[in-house]
């Protein structure tokens, strides 16, 4: 619950539990924070986002809503009833009026288009401002005068700020680079965010929106960076087996020399639903992957989420389909040039999904695979899993659902082609993981054990769905490296 207070430089008095008596989160579980609570300018009510659900419908809905708290009366008000996806973000205007937040429309789908929407308390009206904008609305600031709100967000793989008239809806680009930007925050005529690259973790970045312009004003890593040499990102475009263009980003090692051969890594996405953009990961980084001399193949595949929602809802109910050949798609691609010598495929989550399907499928395009936290069986995943939801709309159902969606998608779960898996394969997984639970991988190495495929297995037990202590970050590089160079450097 979120509490508020009297505080008088010394010490709090007259705590209140906003959710006195309530039974529901505030933040919204697991990943919200003081991003989904707003105070209005005067101090006398607050906006929060919560999904008020139970049992049943609480496993099966993504429906919050916005709420309103009058700190007087000790009331809540639903001010997004009837709207049943995700509504999130909340933030009061200036003059305190109006409210803007995220909203998705579909309930029980994570990644549906998150669009921006305004309301006049007063009147209770909502507008949409982004009916005709076609990408992702992320990290909101309204402009101080009132007129228009900054937002960030993903567009062809490429994190920029944003602007959009409440007058008109005009959107326009205010700054994009090759970088991520991040949620920004006013300051006076300027703008204070972050931003990253695959190759540069966060800085702090002034931007004036009238120009157009940033300035970098933080360089907390300037002193390591100068003494790392990071190798070349270079962007391209694929046609797909359907004769779409797919986005893709390869990492190159530092000192590439195009007469030699590389081994590459097929990096799956997982998600599957997000983005390949310039972000900067303390997981999966592609820098250190290609200062390890791999070339890093990174394909923004069906399912992706900065081309357009038709792109993102192709992956649904289709795990099997045109994003697996986007993959293939890539490294076909990739194998053209003659410095990409052996292949292989890596990822977490539904990337570790992706390597144990192409594991059965894959008719000696790979040389090695990696998965971590994967989901291998699907029918058990769905009734495993502490997001019911998640499968529920991505499977198309559940396991005894009779439709053809789900029916297809179950029969075509990885377990089903392990009889195929014939290359060496690394299994990871924290046994925290309550996402895709650790018998998962458990499952996979036995059977890759069973069938005599050369295999490994390293388990975490203090991690969950993630691997983020800074000692088990360094042990899983040194295990995946090992692998890697093991079956692809020979």
């Amino acid at each position: 619950h979120s509490f508020i207070a009297d505080f008088d430089g010394k010490a709090l008095a007259n705590i209140t539990d906003i959710l006195d008596g309530e039974m529901f989160e505030l933040p919204t579980m697991p990943f919200g924070g003081v991003d989904q609570l707003s105070w209005s300018p005067d101090g006398t009510k607050i906006i929060y986002a919560c999904r008020k659900l139970t049992g049943k419908d609480y496993a099966y809905s993504t429906n919050t809503d916005i709420y309103l708290y009058d700190l007087a009366a000790k009331s809540h008000e639903n001010l997004t009833e009837g709207m049943m996806g995700y509504d999130t973000d909340p933030q009061f205007s200036p003059d305190g009026k109006s409210i803007a937040w995220i909203s998705m429309e579909r309930g029980g789908f994570e990644a549906d288009k998150k669009r921006l929407f305004t309301m006049n308390l007063e009147s209770r009206e909502k507008v949409e401002l982004t009916t005709d904008y076609p990408y992702n609305v992320e990290s909101i600031t309204w402009i101080a005068d009132g007129s228009g709100i900054y937002f960030n967000s993903c567009v062809k793989a490429l994190t920029g700020i944003y602007h959009v008239n409440l007058a008109d809806k005009a959107i326009r680009k205010v700054v994009e680079d090759q970088f991520d930007f991040d949620g920004v925050q006013l300051a006076g005529d300027k703008l204070i965010g972050t931003f990253k690259s695959m190759s540069m973790p966060n800085e702090i970045a002034s931007i004036d929106p009238a120009a157009g312009t940033y300035t970098q004003i933080s360089f907390e890593n300037k002193h390591l960076l100068d003494q790392i040499k990071m190798g070349k990102v270079e962007e391209r475009w694929v046609k797909t087996v359907d004769g779409k263009d797919m986005h893709m980003w390869v990492v190159y090692p530092p000192d590439f020399d195009s007469s030699k051969v590389y081994p590459a890594l097929l990096f799956c996405l997982g998600g599957p639903q997000g983005t390949l953009s310039q972000n900067w990961s303390y997981r999966w980084n592609f820098q250190l992957m290609a200062a390890r001399d791999y070339i890093v193949i990174l394909p923004n595949r069906r399912g992706t989420t900065a081309f357009g929602q038709e792109w993102t809802d192709q992956i649904s109910g289709d795990y099997i389909g045109l994003n697996m050949q986007d993959y293939f798609t890539s490294v076909k691609e990739m194998k053209k040039e003659k410095f990409v010598g052996k292949v292989g495929a890596v990822g977490a989550s539904y990337g570790g999904y992706s390597v144990y399907y192409l594991a059965g499928i894959h008719k000696g395009m790979f040389s090695a695979f990696v998965s971590h936290a994967g989901i291998f069986n699907q029918e058990h995943m769905y009734m495993s899993t502490e997001e019911l939801w998640f499968p529920h709309w991505d499977n198309g159902g559940a396991p005894w659902d009779d439709n053809p969606v789900a029916k297809r998608h179950y029969a075509n779960s990885p377990h089903k082609f392990v009889k195929n898996w014939d290359t060496p394969i690394l299994i990871t997984h924290g046994e925290m993981d309550y996402r895709v639970p650790v018998d998962q991988g458990m499952a996979a190495f036995n059977a890759a054990k069973a069938l005599g495929v050369p295999s490994e297995m390293l388990l975490f037990p203090g991690e969950n769905h993630w691997i983020l202590k800074p000692q088990n970050s360094i042990q899983w590089n040194r295990v995946y490296f090992a692998w890697l160079d093991k079956w692809l450097k020979n």
